[in-house]
């Protein structure tokens, strides 16, 4: 553990944080005298009505009425937020194109690959937002219909969101290194009304032609009435074979001049689905509200990051993982927005760095691996390149380890904060995090977000300091789900994050709260996958490898390494009589690549004479993982629990034979 922060607040900074103002804002409504962040977080998760009602003042939230109170419900779950408001997600998201300062800057910056850059103004946003939404109207969508994307991350996703999210339709995506199969498991339990679809994507300086799977993906979405096409490649027609019923083309229905119309609803009206990992079977439809997401994004962006109207925000993702709806939500921020469709790090380690200086990014997010990439390559991206608008480095998905913070430091700029953030999928935002006006310390994080009530608790629910834990929120946050989709009990909601704690958010990761405040994240306490950053569900992986032949059974782990890296090996018991050769190696890889995606194919893949499970026949991934990262045998299962224990003790043997020759 660090001795002095490797980075302080820079008193003099010029324009202020505006988490300073908010601070005043704040001591004038409460008549407190709140000097720093501790006293700020403080505030905000004792009281929870007086810091969400600042924040929608400060940020001038657009409501069809003032709220006349924060939190009716204050239960977990079923807290319910700013009741008889009426709102908009998109509405906020171009707000900033009414400003004549802005209307003619750019709103979205996306780069390609090869380089291509293509701009949207915030005065085009507008107007082709309003030409998809009427189009969307004219088709018979309304809202609560579901709209679909399989997609890459270009300015045509966010606009076809944008469209669905102002007349109050449901917006979901999957990125297309998914195959059909992969992305109707979770598009198609939406019975989705429209799909977006590109013809393709670019990845390591191929390009991907996805208009086959396509094809068969509405296939396997009988409730669609049209499908757009968009040439993200230049590959041709969409739908050569005419197999496509109803096929429009994205030129077609972004052409016109409707202005843009907003349908404002509820406060907990379904804004768009996000998925799980899927670690248990079909992923879960994860349904976040338009208030909940327009108030928490307003914090996290403007107090946390310091995005301001005019700021140019790159965060690298995909259409998968949730930080792509942080990114559309720059716009709500009233920045620009700078979307890339391509590898981090093709053709080399420089890329997201050049982008970066390009585009005079003042926020960069990226995950810890680019950090890792650069810092083996050499390189010093702050003196290569005019890095000189950068104020801040986001960093997420994964532990940032700490000898990366001097890297940062030294590599990148020295008034550059590293902004280690960890959050999730499940609440679309940040749980802890760092803020303009808090230390930072190599390989932790800051301290929790502003109205997050977190804890390190042991398994008896007592609190923990300085000792590692199961995190937990005490307290509801705006941005929880609403439900799952196709969960009308919620009882598989409950079960996800509140059985081990009844009333309290248990949200699967092991972390130890400093004496000082800041945040140690140790890893997943539960079975998902972290690849890259982005979250896979094992069941997406035994689906493809339990079918093959010459495999009886599978076992797949991610372990977080000492050094920072992540292992993510594949277990296989095999058919008797076969020999895991090279040949059954490559038809694994090969079929998880094109079954799945890429990222679904393992590190290493290993023989291994059975899998363990429990005695209902559920795999045991989450002992395996510990056993592999040097947990002793008795703290990680209990024999009774385990189906033939000797499957399990056959992987404590092959993790300290592991170590030792480690």
């Amino acid at each position: 553990m660090s001795v002095e922060p490797i980075w302080r607040p820079n008193p003099d900074q010029t324009p202020r944080p505006q988490i300073h103002a908010f601070t005043e804002f704040a001591n004038q409504r409460t008549g407190q005298d709140m000097a720093g962040y501790d006293d700020l977080w403080r505030w905000s998760v004792d009281d929870l009505d007086g810091f969400w009602g600042a924040v929608w003042d400060f940020f001038d939230v657009i409501a069809d009425e003032p709220y006349t109170k924060v939190l009716a419900n204050r239960s977990m779950p079923g807290a319910e937020w700013f009741p008889g408001t009426r709102v908009n997600y998109a509405e906020h998201a171009l707000r900033a194109g009414l400003d004549e300062r802005l209307i003619d800057e750019p709103a979205i910056i996306t780069i390609t690959e090869d380089g291509s850059r293509f701009e949207v103004t915030w005065r085009e946003l507008r107007r082709q937002v309003g030409s998809v939404a009427a189009w969307l109207r004219e088709r018979g969508v309304k809202q609560g219909d579901r709209v679909v994307g399989y997609l890459p991350n270009t300015h045509h996703t966010l606009i076809a969101f944008l469209a669905s999210a102002s007349i109050g339709a449901i917006w979901s995506a999957c990125a297309q290194d998914y195959a059909a199969e992969g992305a109707a498991a979770k598009l198609g339990q939406l019975e989705p009304s429209v799909l977006f679809a590109a013809d393709g994507y670019s990845w390591n300086g191929q390009a991907f032609d996805r208009r086959d799977q396509v094809a068969e993906l509405a296939a396997r979405i009988p409730s669609l009435r049209a499908v757009v096409g968009i040439d993200n490649l230049g590959a041709g027609p969409l739908d050569e074979h005419d197999r496509i019923a109803d096929l429009v083309a994205w030129d077609d229905i972004a052409c016109g001049d409707a202005p843009p119309e907003f349908v404002r609803v509820d406060f907990d009206t379904p804004l768009w689905v996000l998925y799980s990992s899927g670690t248990t079977g079909i992923p879960k439809g994860i349904v976040h509200s338009h208030g909940g997401v327009v108030v928490d994004h307003l914090r996290l962006l403007g107090l946390h990051l310091d995005l301001r109207p005019g700021d140019r925000f790159f965060w690298y993702t995909n259409t998968n993982w949730m930080m792509w709806n942080l990114v559309a939500s720059a716009l709500v921020a009233g920045a620009t927005t700078v979307c890339f469709d391509g590898s981090p790090l093709y053709p080399g380690p420089r890329r997201l760095w050049e982008i970066a200086a390009e585009t005079e990014t003042n926020v960069l997010g990226v995950s810890p691996g680019i950090f890792l990439a650069g810092m083996k390559a050499g390189l010093k991206p702050g003196e290569e390149l005019d890095l000189s608008p950068l104020r801040t480095m986001g960093a997420t998905g994964a532990p940032v380890p700490a000898h990366c913070f001097p890297w940062v430091r030294d590599a990148v700029g020295e008034r550059v904060q590293l902004a280690s953030t960890s959050g999730g999928t499940d609440v679309v935002s940040g749980f802890a995090g760092s803020a303009p006006n808090l230390d930072v310390w190599a390989g932790e994080l800051s301290g929790p977000v502003l109205g997050v009530a977190l804890q390190s608790w042991d398994d008896d629910g007592k609190p923990l300091i300085g000792e590692v834990g199961e995190m937990v929120i005490t307290e509801p946050m705006p941005s929880m789900p609403v439900k799952f989709w196709n969960d009308p009990d919620g009882q598989r909601y409950r079960d996800t994050y509140f059985s081990m704690f009844p009333g309290v958010w248990r949200h699967g990761d092991w972390i130890t709260i400093t004496d000082r405040g800041s945040v140690i994240i140790s890893g997943r306490s539960d079975a998902t996958l972290n690849r890259h950053g982005v979250r896979l569900g094992s069941a997406d992986i035994y689906d493809v490898v339990d079918g093959i032949p010459e495999v009886t059974e599978s076992l797949v782990i991610g372990a977080e390494q000492p050094d920072g890296g992540y292992w993510m090996p594949l277990f296989v018991v095999l058919a008797e009589g076969t020999e895991l050769d090279d040949r059954l190696r490559e038809t694994i890889r090969t079929e998880l690549r094109t079954k799945a995606s890429p990222r679904h194919v393992p590190d290493d893949i290993i023989e291994v004479p059975a899998v363990p499970h429990t005695r209902t026949g559920k795999k045991l991934e989450v002992p395996v993982k510990r056993l592999v990262q040097g947990h002793p045998l008795g703290r990680v299962a209990n024999p009774d629990a385990v189906d033939v224990f000797e499957s399990l003790t056959y992987f404590n043997r092959f993790a300290e034979q592991r170590g030792s020759a480690g």
